[in-house]
């Protein structure tokens, strides 16, 4: 019996004028499905039929049939389909419910009354199943992005679900923590179980897909993952060398939280026009970093030096600053702010985003609302630019129109520190790249990237 079929379903959100699926027939079976596809193109809205959010929680308009393990989507309510169906979702910072990790892995056990002495043993399995059990009895709040999304998936696995679905489930993992993920999802459809899984970035997957399931502007097509050619990669040229002044400089700098250091004796200047990667593990230290460099957390010991300027800061969690009735009065509201004289449309239509100019932010997809952010954060000429994982959620188009807007801001003087676990970014834009681990920043040599 199929897991899960959808015969010729058509979903249109509350308000939308097009439907954001149209006239899906599509058969998942055991093993691994992998969804693609633009942003926007309705891949998320795709998964989210699976567990029944679309449309018990969107609301909508829908025609068709979908079940799940043999039962009706359309029927069941949401609680019910949650005991078949794991999910993992773009933003695993709005999953988090409990404050501690154990908990938080025990949530969904508990909700679906498994007996009290059998959940630590199924926690325990899921975490490292997940490979994070080294994060059991940590506060949640204490967690990177990448550490989150991992405790999410434990969440799901927990359940040990028929059908696992995975919503872009590496976009904020460093490449060891994606291999666990991935390794995860592969092990579970070798199970016999089936695992669906959203990604921009296929190379790791496709050589283990059993389906293959393109989807843009609402229609979806499952093809032979065999066919599938990974586009080749084209190194960027060389950038120009720029020789501005120190832009922010720490000397024997700490950081961290409750007393405790995350980053400790960080000597660090950046200069206008220069742009500096971090890389390094989720939990090293790196999203630390950028706040020490932002102001937003003061030096636990030696100082941070600033010139005069705007701070432009992008936050792994898009939705922080997303706040104003439509994407336009949000870039709106940083020009007014600044002071520049810029047109708000001009960067929306650098980015690729003026259709979508007009629409709430947060009814956005994840790698829209993603470019939506940072047009919000970078128009007119901010002075120094922090931005962490900028690429979340975005595809080959997006990440280009990012390489043109940061490579504009460098050419205007700023001075750029990036975040990533995206090696085609930092190849395309990086002038140093910084390794950030065990509270150490160190250099990182051009070969170590290139082995």
């Amino acid at each position: 019996m199929a897991r899960a079929t959808l015969d010729r379903l058509t979903y249109r959100y509350p308000g939308a004028e097009a439907s954001a699926l149209r006239e899906v027939t599509l058969r998942i079976d055991g093993g691994l499905t992998v969804v693609a596809g633009p942003s926007g193109g309705g891949k998320s809205t795709l998964l989210r039929v699976f567990n029944g959010l679309v449309p018990h929680f969107h609301g909508g308009r829908i025609s068709g049939r979908a079940e799940v393990a043999g039962r009706s989507i359309l029927d069941t309510p949401t609680r019910v389909l949650a005991r078949s169906v794991g999910f993992v979702f773009q933003d695993p910072e709005l999953q988090t419910v409990y404050a501690t990790v154990d908990r938080e892995v025990a949530f969904g056990l508990e909700n679906a009354a498994v007996a009290a002495a059998e959940i630590p043993g199924r926690v325990e399995e899921a975490l490292e199943e997940a490979g994070i059990g080294h994060l059991a009895g940590r506060p949640t709040s204490t967690l990177s992005g990448g550490e989150r999304q991992r405790v999410a998936l434990a969440s799901a696995l927990a359940m040990k679900p028929q059908l696992v679905v995975l919503d872009e489930p590496t976009s904020q993992l460093d490449p060891d923590g994606a291999a666990l993920v991935l390794s995860a999802a592969r092990r579970i459809a070798g199970q016999g179980r089936a695992v669906i899984v959203s990604e921009h970035r296929l190379h790791a997957l496709m050589g283990a897909a059993d389906q293959l399931v393109m989807v843009e502007k609402g229609a979806v097509s499952a093809t032979d993952p065999r066919g599938w050619r990974a586009p080749r990669f084209t190194p960027p040229a060389p950038h120009p060398a720029h020789a501005g002044s120190d832009v922010v400089c720490a000397s024997a700098a700490a950081a961290g939280f409750d007393g405790r250091p995350v980053i400790e004796r960080l000597d660090l200047a950046v200069r206008g026009g220069e742009v500096v990667a971090l890389m390094g593990p989720n939990g090293g230290g790196k999203t630390t970093l950028l706040r020490l460099l932002a102001g937003l957390l003061p030096p636990m010991a030696g100082t941070v030096e600033r010139l005069q300027g705007r701070i432009a800061y992008l936050p792994q969690n898009p939705a922080a600053l997303l706040h104003r009735p439509t994407v336009l009065d949000e870039v709106r509201f940083t020009i007014d702010r600044s002071g520049e004289d810029e047109e708000a449309a001009a960067i929306l239509a650098e980015l690729g985003m003026l259709h979508v100019a007009r629409r709430y932010p947060r009814d956005l997809s994840s790698g829209e609302r993603q470019r939506a952010a940072v047009a919000a954060v970078l128009p007119g000429t901010p002075r120094l630019v922090l931005l962490d994982e900028p690429t979340r959620g975005m595809d080959a188009g997006a990440r280009g129109a990012l390489v043109r807007l940061i490579d504009r801001l460098r050419e205007h003087g700023a001075a750029i520190v990036i975040a990533t676990h995206d090696a085609e970014l930092r190849a395309a834009v990086a002038d140093t790249v910084l390794m950030v681990a065990a509270g150490k920043v160190s250099a990182v040599a051009d070969e170590a990237l290139h082995r």
